[in-house]
């Protein structure tokens, strides 16, 4: 029925027929997404924070908790009417509404974490290049280009470009990867954890580890705050879009339980691994490394260094291709249909990735915080109005058959018609306070906390805007009809 309204298959919801994630599938959805570089480096990041190692850990197995509660509630619509992320947009923003938050997730967020995927990715190319080929790494002595050295540029311009192909072709053959590469993954973390464990004498010295140097010098307790807002950023794309996937979810409980057991596992394993590898490295060869990849390298075994450094690129392709590139090209062609082909969209998104310098994102153990608290800044408030709107104001109901209305349709009546002005108006009075902690030094706060800043100000101005109006158009109503 709704094919005939226009619909493709992809905007269609999934009947029980197509719906085929089980527990199992979502279980190994996430563990292997949450080994991946922009992670380690962000852990790096959280131990120069100062926080003792056994903290660090802590921090992030609760900061697990927060991002599978996020990513479950916010996947119940998609597990109950089987409907995609840009549906459940519409049923919140309205299907012109939705134009803005679909943009702030699939071009804003996309093409900044595909820039910086694809930068992290480089510098494994660039170690496994130098490998083989060791006069790589002096290209062009100290010349530097864009603020990066030669070899650098050089991995980068090629792994992008490696990248854009496969954004262009769709990323649908590296789908079929992911079953071997998630077990490959956990081979070479396990590898390194036991690696690092020797190499430091144990685990005492590595959690007895005292940073120097570290970079602030903070609360603990905000410091917690502070990482688990880092990880839920991390975790804001994927989060705001999760019915894409939780739409194919056999049942609600399905996927809350599946999720819930991927995100918690994945990150009891990662906070220990990350943790262990990245000090047990530093104690074993005398420096203070926040970037694994550095790591590895000065590993004397070429065939782990290799091994590692081909498992963190594939990994890095696959997920930069189905989590970044692909829907910002879906959804530049959304905002200009008429204008914009799908590959044009990828093409667009590659290009500003590349201009906006990602590397600079990686300079220091503070960028990577930069970083992640503007991604959250950016979609926390979308995930704000999408929660309170689908579990307060519309008590978990969605019409669909007003919600796929036909584009001749012009009715106003029709609840997710034209566009919600007070999602609107929520989503940018919270972008802008969650985005004052970044020009306003005495707000700088704010931005440490960016996410959770920006989440709970679009839901508490959202509901608030919300029950005014409703509150006005009952009085309003009642006044007519004492009138009549």
């Amino acid at each position: 029925m709704y094919r005939k309204r226009g619909y493709n298959d992809d905007l269609l919801p999934k009947g029980p027929e197509q719906r085929n994630m089980g527990i199992k599938n979502y279980f190994t959805l996430w563990m292997g997404s949450i080994h991946n570089i922009p992670n380690y480096t962000a852990v790096g990041g959280f131990i120069f924070l100062g926080l003792s190692p056994i903290n660090v850990i802590f921090a992030l197995i609760i900061s697990s908790i927060f991002v599978a509660a996020f990513m479950i509630l916010n996947g119940v619509a998609g597990s109950k009417y089987g409907i995609p992320f840009a549906m459940h947009l519409r049923s919140t923003y309205g299907n012109l509404g939705a134009k803005l938050p679909g943009f702030l997730r699939g071009c804003v967020a996309a093409i900044a974490w595909f820039g910086l995927q694809t930068y992290t990715g480089a510098l494994a190319l660039v170690i496994l290049i130098g490998k083989f080929w060791p006069g790589f790494l002096e290209l062009g002595g100290e010349t530097e280009i864009l603020g990066i050295g030669i070899p650098q540029l050089i991995a980068f311009t090629l792994f992008w470009i490696l990248n854009v192909l496969i954004g262009i072709g769709g990323g649908g053959i590296l789908n079929k990867f992911t079953a071997i590469l998630s077990p490959m993954i956990y081979i070479v973390i396990i590898g390194l954890t036991i690696w690092a464990v020797r190499a430091a004498g144990g685990l005492g010295p590595i959690m007895a580890y005292s940073i120097s140097g570290a970079t602030r010098n903070i609360n603990p307790i905000f410091a917690y705050f502070m990482i688990i807002n880092a990880v839920v950023a991390v975790w804001a794309a994927p989060g705001a879009s999760v019915s894409d996937f939780t739409q194919n979810a056999k049942s609600t409980r399905t996927q809350m339980m599946g999720q819930s057991l991927s995100l918690l596992v994945g990150y009891i394993i990662f906070a220990f691994s990350s943790v262990v590898i990245l000090i047990g490295g530093s104690i074993h060869f005398g420096i203070q490394e926040w970037n694994i990849l550095n790591i590895i390298d000065r590993l004397d075994n070429l065939a782990v260094v290799v091994l590692a450094m081909v498992v963190f690129l594939l990994t890095t392709i696959s997920t930069n291709a189905t989590g970044n590139i692909i829907p910002a090209g879906y959804q530049l062609t959304a905002l200009f249909p008429k204008k914009i082909t799908y590959r044009k969209g990828v093409l667009i998104a590659s290009f500003i990735s590349f201009i906006i310098m990602p590397w600079k994102l990686m300079e220091n153990a503070d960028s990577i915080f930069i970083f992640l608290n503007s991604i959250g800044a950016v979609l926390g408030p979308v995930a704000g109005v999408m929660i309170a709107n689908y579990y307060f104001i519309h008590h978990q109901k969605i019409d669909l058959d007003a919600l796929y209305m036909g584009d001749s349709n012009k009715n106003e009546s029709n609840l997710y018609y034209g566009l919600n002005k007070e999602a609107y108006i929520a989503t940018i009075i919270a972008l802008v306070i969650s985005l004052s902690g970044q020009f306003i030094p005495m707000l700088k706060v704010v931005s440490d906390i960016s996410w959770f800043v920006g989440f709970l100000s679009a839901f508490s101005v959202y509901l608030v805007l919300k029950k005014s109006v409703n509150k006005k158009s009952s009085t309003t109503k009642k006044i007519m009809e004492e009138s009549i």
